[in-house]
């Protein structure tokens, strides 16, 4: 009975926790023991110590956490980096003018004296990794309750990252894997100076636009190219012409030999988060909270941003950037939503959570340990819906959506400080206001966002419960504009300081505080803070009944299949993923290769679209087939490919290796039919979507005349 238990939870398990090699993002120090010798079955040619290593130059010492939320790598021994296009896209953006569309254009610096500094971007290197679960959980004891626990926990794990970082310059953090029950130190490097080297125009970089993401087959151009510097000495170094290209420990061979079906592909990078072990209450909740409200709310916000982009190339440039970030996991809401409903993810939880009962039930130990972890998560998530619907309506509607409401942080701050009577910190802080104001207004347009706030301030008064809404509804809306959220907006924008960089400016040179506190952007972004504080509090209330029973509920799957090594969720981590380079077979009689080519994004090509448009050299060169060294021995121009890694969010960038350890592409997106991946891994259709790297040196080099930068890296033929 217990061994077909087991095999029934294995079966049953996040779509079938087998064997595979596509499934899993594994830690590096852990390759050796657990998936080297898998690797080596599949064709891999290097060993762990070749991958991970901290007694030689390993591949990890060339992967780079690119700002806050992509994968990056280093190319060359001058500090040269490829990112994905949609991960540089704010950059490229911020650097973006209707004088130089860069955006619209594409950018390339054919000197090191022409590539832009990007102030607040910068790449993050990983020095070591070291379990310390033992040091972090000494002094747990069971009787303690949760929240004593997570304060011990805490306290030990700040000791740790302390030691680790002391008399350095490097950053220590102790991440929580398997809901709590691991803990592992990860020690990293920052370098702040990351400049701006180049970028194929939108129309290559994000053919498709929304459109084709999460879709295959795709066509897309989706890459970037940075270069990291460092202070003179090699360290790193905050921007300054006195700074030299980063020397690294090592960068990645770039392989342009042919791609075929069945070949090793293997990623490293940092997927953000995953949910794999997941009830199927949290599940419900996905499905009847985050999911439906992050559709309805940024899908009417997207609208009208997207209206006025289409009819200003000013407007288009200022919310290119805000737009896509918006749009991608509005439609990976989309996309998710409607695969846990088309495979009955939560039915499927449900059985593994039946599956959990009945082993628990023989055995009184097993009770003892985890027969409150269901419990404890289903009452949670029941408890806390209410203010979970509401805190996701505040972000979105309010947060997000009312643009000008951030300007709060700026009243704030200067009310404190003129309250404080200290004159040389009130003109101090003004000045920095007016640094911070420029950029501000240079990707703000006050009537697209005065559009959006007006549907979003409506949409929240009639979706949240009154319990929830912020007392300007009833004190201002009602009383001032009998109910009329419009005439409520139009007066914010008539009168507020912040509705303008001119009024803005005006104001700072002459700041008065009885101006500040009676400003309607201070007194609405006030009263949503207070309603946000009270719902914080609310979800709050069941934090340490969900995070015991998620600790619970993950440490009896592992303990109920002792014969499987279960992956940890992502974490924003850095993870290694290995698999083959393969077609799939998305529905009934039909297949998708493995690669597009450019013979495939010429056929979607629509003039004048925004979301196919191509430039005429594109075509051109097409036409007559100059694809130089870069064309697949078949004949044709490569463009993406497809292979069975298991990636998510956070591994955009990263590079897809081949046996060899070189790179052979970039991932930077999922397929439509695996959307529910995050949550329940779905073997037979998880793909990872790559834009082949002899399409990213084609660009550079035959449509872009940029071969400088493709000589500077090592390329294998």
């Amino acid at each position: 009975m217990k061994k077909l238990l087991s095999v029934l939870i294995i079966t049953v398990l996040i779509s079938g926790l087998r064997s595979r090699a596509d499934e899993g993002m594994w830690l590096l120090p852990l390759i050796e023991k657990l998936n080297i010798g898998k690797m080596t079955e599949l064709g891999l040619k290097l060993s762990a110590e070749d991958i991970y290593s901290l007694n030689k130059a390993s591949i990890k010492d060339a992967i780079v956490i690119f700002g806050g939320g992509c994968t990056g790598e280093i190319v060359s021994s001058q500090g040269l980096l490829l990112t994905n296009h949609h991960c540089g896209y704010g950059q490229i953006q911020s650097h973006s003018t209707l004088e130089h569309d860069y955006l619209t254009d594409g950018f390339w610096a054919m000197t090191k004296e022409e590539e832009l500094p990007n102030p607040n971007l910068s790449v993050t290197f990983l020095l070591r990794i070291e379990d310390v679960t033992g040091q972090v959980l000494k002094g747990i004891r069971p009787e303690m309750t949760e929240t004593e626990r997570n304060t011990a926990i805490n306290e030990a794990r700040a000791a740790i990252e302390k030691r680790a970082a002391e008399g350095t310059h490097y950053r220590a953090t102790v991440s929580s894997f398997y809901g709590g029950n691991n803990f592992y130190l990860l020690v990293y490097e920052r370098y702040l100076d990351v400049r701006f080297v180049g970028a194929p125009p939108s129309s290559i970089g994000k053919f498709g636009f929304d459109t084709d993401n999460w879709e295959w087959p795709r066509h897309t151009g989706d890459f970037s190219v940075f270069r990291v510097y460092t202070a003179p000495d090699g360290k790193p170094a905050s921007y300054s012409k006195e700074n030299i290209p980063l020397k690294p420990k090592y960068w990645l061979p770039v392989s342009i030999k042919d791609l075929n079906e069945g070949d090793f592909a293997m990623i490293l990078g940092y997927p953000g988060r995953t949910q794999r072990y997941a009830t199927s209450w949290e599940v419900g909740e996905l499905l009847e909270i985050t999911h439906p409200n992050r559709i309805k709310i940024r899908g009417i916000r997207q609208e009208i941003l997207m209206a006025d982009m289409q009819a200003d190339q000013k407007i288009n440039i200022q919310y290119a950037s805000k737009y896509s970030g918006s749009s991608n996991y509005w439609k990976y809401s989309i996309g998710q939503k409607a695969g846990l409903e088309r495979l009955n993810v939560r039915a499927k939880k449900e059985q593994i959570e039946n599956q959990f009962n009945t082993w628990i039930s023989a055995n009184p130990e097993h009770k003892s340990k985890y027969g409150n972890a269901t419990g404890l998560i289903r009452n949670a998530v029941a408890g806390r819906a209410e203010f979970a619907n509401a805190q996701q309506y505040i972000s979105e509607c309010f947060l997000q959506g009312c643009e000008i409401l951030s300007m709060n942080q700026v009243a704030s701050s200067l009310i404190s400080i003129m309250k404080s009577g200290d004159s040389r910190r009130v003109t101090d802080l003004t000045s920095a206001m007016k640094e911070r104001a420029a950029s501000f207004y240079k990707d703000y347009n006050p009537p697209t966002d005065q559009k959006a706030m007006k549907a979003m301030i409506k949409l929240y008064r009639n979706d949240v419960p009154g319990k929830f809404h912020p007392d300007f509804y009833t004190d201002v809306v009602d009383k001032r504009f009998r109910g009329d959220t419009d005439k409520f907006v139009d007066d914010i924008f008539a009168r507020s300081v912040f509705a303008s960089e001119d009024k803005l400016m005006a104001f700072l040179n002459k700041p008065l505080l009885k101006t500040l506190e009676s400003d309607p952007v201070y007194l609405t972004a006030t009263s949503i803070s207070k309603v946000s504080a009270e719902v914080s509090r609310g979800l709050s209330q069941y934090d340490a009944d969900l995070t015991e029973g998620r600790r619970l509920w993950i440490a009896a799957l592992r303990e109920m299949t002792p014969e499987k090594t279960l992956y940890p969720d992502a974490n924003s981590t850095m993870r290694l993923t290995y698999g083959s380079i393969f077609n799939y077979d998305p529905r009934d009689a039909v297949t998708y290769k493995y690669f597009t080519t450019l013979q495939g994004v010429i056929d979607k090509y629509i003039p004048g679209d925004y979301e196919f448009d191509l430039p005429q050299k594109l075509i051109d060169l097409n036409n007559r087939k100059e694809f130089g060294r870069y064309a697949s021995p078949k004949g044709h121009m490569p463009v993406n490919f497809l292979t069975n890694n298991d990636i998510t969010g956070g591994n955009s960038g990263s590079p897809v290796l081949n046996a060899n350890g070189e790179l052979i592409g970039l991932a930077f997106d999922g397929n439509w039919e695996a959307m529910s991946g995050d949550v329940a891994f779905e073997p037979e259709l998880q793909r990872t979507i790559a834009v082949d790297i002899r399409y990213v040196l084609w660009v550079m080099d035959i449509y872009a005349g940029a071969k400088h930068l493709v000589d500077e890296m090592t390329v294998i033929q």
